[in-house]
């Protein structure tokens, strides 16, 4: 019954662009990330474990943008975000802004369970990952050589400067993971360093509960990539779950109407989702996302761009 979805985000670089290491090398974090979800839910564990498991991976993973390879504001600083949310009560929890936590999902689950709020930022959310004794690092953690050309390009094209537009890669990223345990539990979580070169303070959508993340039993759980303004303004990933649990539609017809509306929004967006009867959704509207799962049986697929998407291997 169990299986895990992720995702690092819907902001591909283009298949002409990308290296064959930088290729291989976002497989093999998807894969890792896979893995660690999967050696939870393999054992009987929950999925709250194992979508946190999984996007503490991804943020360890420096092709992602989330943790150590998060983007740039328009500071050239780091300013992260991550939640999530428990399928059995409907808790979550969330930070924004934060600049110091090593793995900010860690943070928000502490959130969660260790305080009575549901959002902590900023300079809040880093004395409170401190108070809670979570791993803290220098802003340089984050930052990679990748990230920094990112944050020139946006630079110079905000001086009018750019010969060619930006790649949705180059703009914006995010990581997550949607999961259903053996006991019928769902959960959700999702991490970003936002957009290069954003508003110093901006927050977008991953760390609002019910926009880029979300986790009901019984009906599914969601987490979202792209422009979070957007996501935020249709509160895209409950609106999922109110088209399943109100208009009884499947999951596949949810997750492509709420990508529709997006569209028609002019958003690059992507998200993953599986509901209670382990049903699974990756849909997105960019040249790719980078994406993976485990079914019940243990089959474990990978993909990065809009064709590529296929079984590697089988764990146990």
């Amino acid at each position: 019954m169990a299986c895990l979805v992720i995702h690092g985000g819907a902001g591909t670089i283009p298949r002409a662009s990308l290296t064959p290491e930088g290729h291989q090398a976002a497989r093999d974090g998807l894969r890792d990330a896979l893995r660690a979800g999967w050696a939870v839910l393999g054992q009987g564990g929950l999925a709250l474990d194992a979508v946190q498991a999984a996007v503490v991976a991804l943020e360890n993973h420096p092709s992602f943008n989330a943790g150590h390879g998060a983007v740039l504001n328009a500071a050239g600083e780091h300013e992260l975000d991550a939640a999530i949310m428990d399928g059995r009560d409907r808790r979550a929890g969330a930070v924004a802004s934060a600049r110091y936590i090593r793995n900010p999902v860690l943070a928000a689950r502490r959130v969660m369970e260790a305080s009575d709020c549901v959002l902590v930022s900023a300079t809040g959310a880093d004395e409170f990952a401190r108070e809670q004794g979570l791993d803290m690092v220098e802003q340089s953690y984050f930052t990679t050589p990748l990230r920094q050309q990112h944050w020139q390009r946006a630079h110079e094209e905000k001086a009018g400067l750019l010969k060619r537009e930006r790649t949705e890669a180059e703009k914006h990223g995010t990581v997550g993971a949607v999961a259903l345990d053996d006991l019928g539990n769902l959960a959700a979580a999702t991490s970003t360093g936002g957009y290069t070169y954003k508003r110093v303070g901006r927050v977008g959508d991953a760390p609002v509960i019910g926009a880029g993340t979300y986790a009901a039993n019984d009906v599914v759980a969601v987490s979202c990539t792209g422009l979070g303004e957007l996501f935020i303004r249709r509160g895209t990933a409950q609106d999922i779950a109110a088209r399943i649990l109100y208009r009884g539609d499947d999951l596949s017809s949810a997750a492509a109407a709420a990508i529709a509306d997006l569209t028609a929004d002019g958003a690059g967006a992507g998200l993953i989702a599986v509901d209670a009867a382990g049903a699974m959704a990756m849909p997105h509207n960019t040249e790719g996302m980078y994406r993976g799962s485990v079914t019940a049986d243990g089959v474990l697929s990978v993909g990065i761009y809009s064709d590529d998407f296929a079984a590697v291997e089988t764990i146990g």
